[in-house]
């Protein structure tokens, strides 16, 4: 079962990782095809990406600290 738990984990890791970089990527690529559209909000172009990189990096702490805990207690 820990076995199990680790190796989802580490999905769901990798999957927020993944996820978090091809945002902004695709978000950088479009401020640079349409600063204009981005110049009509006060807030700056990347305030999206902040928001949602808190989010990603609470999941992925949380996980940290699972597989931490699982590690100290004589799983995988």
């Amino acid at each position: 079962m820990r076995k199990k738990l680790n190796s989802f984990l580490n999905i769901l890791i990798g999957s927020f990782m993944g996820v978090f970089i091809g945002r902004s990527i695709y978000t950088y690529w479009d401020y640079k095809a349409h600063p204009h559209l981005y110049a009509v909000t006060s807030l700056p172009w990347y305030a999206g990406l902040q928001l949602f990189g808190t989010v990603v990096a609470a999941v992925v702490g949380a996980a940290v600290i699972l597989k931490i805990v699982i590690w100290f207690s004589g799983g995988v």
